[in-house]
């Protein structure tokens, strides 16, 4: 399968295209629809979909993650290098997230709340996981850890930060903190109680980790040698853990004083855990069988930009330059401006790889251009 000079694989950058386009239809049909077609079967369905761009996007940071480590690891880099690099990349991810929220707060001047700027958002639990994985992978740096010890701790983190969710949400709560750091705990940003519509770190860290769990099981020489495989076999774990998960919450003893499905639940954390494992083997499986690589692939391309695409989505589907009139149009001119958004961020996208691709290879013809004589 080829390998981009980032040595991210294909399937990952579908994976993540595939985000970008649930994103995409979630945040439209949310901001567009009137309160009479919100109430639509459609609009069930766009939401439903909505739950899984976040742990998409923080699964395949943690796969990302563990390539990236591997990768410096054969290098014969030093622990404490890769442990610093990998940090400050999260440092700058959550810098970024920091900034999109100070230039939403300015595009929105007169009207935003300035708690906005201190919103938990999707970008700041990446750049916070990031950093938290790098801290993890520098503390087994210490000792002779090999792949299988780090996948082994990624995949305890992951189930621990989950098993902690409901406690920290709840009775656990650390009120002591001032709110803007509470809310990266728990969520709970300016009002007093857990909100929903954030990305703390309980519960959503725990994608990440499950991912680098994941990654680090895909670099390892064993699965290298049975790659087909593993991921079937990731797809069959999926689905076991969704049924596993269904059964647990059927039963009639709970472990929490207060039980939240859809939003603390260790249940429901394992049942997306199932959702992305399964997404995962399919990907792979499009990627390298099916049609997923047999031309130009607008998920993989909307995948390598995903950032990007994001950032610039939000203000023409939110913001002031929304292209549709917020919460007053029909499921068909909803339909429409997706459509457009869609195309407008590929059209976004071939436009950066492309600059990217002709910088790069400006860059290296500068490099191997001989010095030009005196005189010539």
């Amino acid at each position: 399968m080829p390998t981009s000079s980032t040595y991210r694989l294909a399937y990952i950058d579908w994976m993540r295209g595939l985000a970008c386009v649930l994103m995409f239809q979630t945040h439209c049909y949310d901001s567009w629809l009137s309160p009479e077609a919100r109430k639509t079967t459609l609009f069930m369905w766009s939401q439903l979909g909505g739950t899984l761009p976040a742990p998409l996007f923080l699964f395949l940071a943690g796969v990302s993650f563990a390539l990236v480590t591997d990768k410096l690891r054969q290098k014969g880099l030093p622990g404490n290098v890769i442990a610093r690099t990998t940090i400050l990349r999260g440092a700058e991810i959550l810098g970024l997230g920091l900034l999109f929220r100070l230039q939403e707060y300015v595009i929105a001047w007169g009207w935003a709340p300035w708690s906005d700027l201190l919103r938990v958002d999707i970008l700041n639990t990446i750049g916070i996981s990031m950093m938290l994985m790098g801290v993890m992978c520098a503390v087994l740096s210490l000792g002779p850890a090999s792949r299988q010890v780090f996948g082994l701790a990624a995949g305890a983190a992951a189930l621990l930060i989950s098993l902690l969710t409901p406690l920290f949400w709840t009775t656990w709560r650390p009120r002591w903190l001032p709110w803007p750091i509470e809310s990266y705990i728990d969520g709970v940003h300016n009002l007093g109680q857990p909100q929903s519509w954030l990305f703390p770190i309980f519960p959503w860290s725990a994608f990440a980790f499950a991912g680098l769990a994941v990654g680090f099981l895909l670099v390892s020489d064993w699965a290298r040698q049975r790659e087909a495989a593993v991921f079937a076999s990731l797809g069959a774990v999926g689905v076991g853990l969704i049924y596993l998960a269904r059964w647990m919450d059927a039963r009639p003893v709970q472990i929490y004083s207060a039980y939240d499905f859809w939003h603390t639940s260790p249940n429901f954390f394992l049942i997306r855990v199932g959702l992305l494992l399964a997404i995962l083997s399919v990907t792979y499986a499009w990627c390298r069988w099916g049609a997923g690589q047999w031309a130009f692939s607008p998920l993989i391309q909307l995948g390598q930009t995903s950032l990007l695409v994001y950032w610039v989505h939000i203000e023409f589907v939110y913001g002031r330059l929304s292209i549709v009139p917020k919460h007053g149009a029909s499921i068909r001119t909803a339909s429409s401006g997706l459509l457009v958004i869609f195309l407008g961020m590929l059209a976004l996208s071939i436009m950066r790889t492309r600059w990217k691709e002709r910088g790069r290879a400006a860059l290296e013809g500068g490099r191997a251009s001989p010095p030009v004589p005196a005189g010539g």
